[in-house]
């Protein structure tokens, strides 16, 4: 049975998880924001800034990915709360090391221990959250830790925009997580996680997740639909200075503004998606909003209207706040496992989705624009229409989960 007691959307778990994500989020935009400073700063040029940045943010991703499925094994073995204090202490190390780093390779290995760290935040958080409060508030409890977490992006931001010292706004980064560790000393463990202890299933195997055919399309789905956000900011808002110029002329655009622009909105539409599910009792119908929401925000962004860098600013602003679905997204592919492979899921679903960003742009960058000459235009259209075609696909096989008991184990069983 499940141990928890009644908790609101402003408890102080609710509050920490929100807090952490925050963290996460302001520094895993602010190598985006500082990237030129940056870079610089550490002995690249002008000639080797592309491949030289594009290798510090891969290993990024790939510590992401790998943190991922450690973070996710550990939150079902051990706790949500050791995971929540494991990945903070390793992502603040890191972002204080970042801040005394001189050369290329020292960055990306900083950004892999900080990958590493920050993949075990918002899955645990999620994870918790959903356990501890209620069916009726928890969608509108991990929007909160969404919406709160995403505006980490915008202060940090303004951060570098206030100080102009990238090496300063890493180790505020890394400060912000010690303070964040204080704060969870008085946030309780997950009930539910304590009654599975007491059973004897298999917690944290990843492998449960693929060796059943039920599961492992639950789980392929649940990463699927969270394709359209990574495309909509790693490519059309990361590279909204490249389309600007090619569209209409732009040569003062700045994509770090279109960050801080879509971020802002991505923050707004995270805590109201709650609000909408609520209202429509259903995650799925809350979502296909955000996806036609999408689908206008990408055929004004390819149109003749985007004719200007303040139209540019503001299309970005409707596509992040079309794209701020990540909590639902993460909540639902939370709620499709068992305690026992709940953390293990809700950890790997967004690192896997961050993840396939590289992927993703090896089909608008190398294969649609090095490979067939097309232009970057007619790239982002192609890709767009078919990361959406894939989403649409996996919504449909997805599973409602607005009304459903968390409170069950995963049993064992090989694929047939």
């Amino acid at each position: 049975m499940n141990q928890n007691k009644h908790y609101g959307v402003l408890s102080i778990p609710v509050i920490v998880a929100a807090l952490g994500y925050f963290v996460d989020i302001y520094d895993l935009l602010l190598f985006t924001i500082v990237k030129r400073s940056s870079m610089l700063g550490v002995g690249a040029t002008d000639t080797t800034m592309l491949a030289d940045s594009t290798k510090v943010i891969n290993w990024q991703m790939v510590g992401l990915m790998l943190g991922g499925i450690l973070w996710g094994v550990l939150g079902d073995k051990r706790g949500r709360l050791n995971v929540l204090f494991g990945s903070i202490i390793l992502y603040s190390v890191a972002n204080f090391a970042t801040g005394y780093i001189h050369s290329v390779n020292q960055y990306a290995w900083c950004r892999f221990l900080a990958g590493l760290g920050l993949a075990g935040e918002l899955g645990a958080g999620i994870t918790l959250v959903s356990e501890l409060l209620p069916q009726n508030k928890r969608g509108i409890g991990t929007s909160l830790v969404a919406g709160i977490g995403l505006s980490g992006a915008v202060v940090a931001y303004f951060t570098y925009q206030l100080t102009g010292d990238w090496r300063l706004c890493y180790k505020i980064g890394g400060g912000l997580g010690i303070l964040l560790l204080f704060l969870r000393i008085s946030v309780a463990e997950s009930g539910m996680f304590k009654t599975a202890k007491e059973h004897q299933v298999q917690r944290g195997n990843f492998l449960m997740l693929i060796n059943n055919g039920k599961r492992f399309k639950k789980y392929i789905v649940a990463i699927l639909i969270g394709l359209p956000t990574w495309y909509v900011i790693g490519i059309l808002v990361n590279q909204s200075d490249r389309f600007a110029k090619v569209m209409y002329g732009s040569a003062g655009l700045d994509s770090g503004r279109s960050i801080m622009f879509a971020y802002a909105a991505i923050s707004l539409g995270d805590m109201f998606v709650g609000l909408v599910a609520q209202f429509f009792q259903s995650r799925k119908k809350a979502l296909l909003l955000y996806y036609i929401l999408c689908i206008i925000a990408l055929v004004l962004f390819f149109s003749n209207f985007n004719n200007s860098d303040a139209r540019m600013y503001s299309i970005c602003a409707l596509l992040g706040f079309s794209t701020g679905f990540w909590a639902i997204f993460i909540t639902m592919g939370a709620e499709q496992f068992g305690t026992n492979l709940r953390a293990t899921a809700a950890t790997t679903i967004p690192n896997m989705v961050r993840g396939a960003l590289p992927l993703v742009n090896m089909l608008f960058l190398n294969l649609f624009q090095k490979t067939w000459h097309w232009s970057i235009v007619q790239s982002g259209i192609v890709t767009g229409i078919i990361v959406m075609a894939i989403a649409l696909i996996a919504f449909y096989y997805t599973e409602e989960t607005f009304h459903k008991n968390l409170d069950y184990l995963e049993v064992e069983e090989m694929m047939p």
